[in-house]
């Protein structure tokens, strides 16, 4: 059975940022599962007997090297979409992180092309099709970064 399609997944999601107004992207290579090319927040499943947090630290580690200053949780979302012809079905755990602007590094080359700071609001094209969501869901909170 896959997590995602024949079950809903569970995964963390994680916008970083450096305390200063920029935040944390990357850009999704030909090795990720889908949406190759399109920038992305971080994220990635909880495993079975992993609790929440000690994903989102093992996440944030895996893919940028750092650890995490602070974080807030902003709720969750229901993500449904088709992928691969099959309809998949997420809960996603959404995050905003606080790092260490200076201790990032790509530390999963084979999973990014690249990986870039942001002002809030000049976040490069194309994104994932779920960065949408993440900001509906979480306008109210997410308000305070805008100009």
């Amino acid at each position: 059975m896959k997590k995602g399609i024949d079950y809903p997944g569970v995964t963390v999601v994680f916008m970083c940022h450096d305390g200063a107004g920029n935040f944390l992207l990357n850009k999704r290579s030909v090795n990720c599962r889908d949406e190759h090319g399109k920038w992305d927040a971080g994220g990635g499943g909880v495993d079975l007997g992993e609790g929440v947090i000690e994903t989102l630290t093992k996440e944030i580690t895996e893919e940028y090297g750092t650890e995490i200053l602070d974080h807030e949780f902003l709720g969750y979302r229901d993500c449904h979409r088709v992928h691969n012809e099959n309809k998949t079905h997420w809960i996603a755990l959404d995050f905003l992180v606080h790092v260490d602007r200076s201790k990032v590094v790509n530390n999963e080359p084979h999973k990014f092309d690249e990986i870039g700071w942001f002002k809030w609001g000049e976040f490069p094209e194309p994104r994932h099709s779920l960065f949408p969501l993440f900001f509906d869901t979480h306008k109210e909170q997410l308000s305070r970064f805008e100009k």
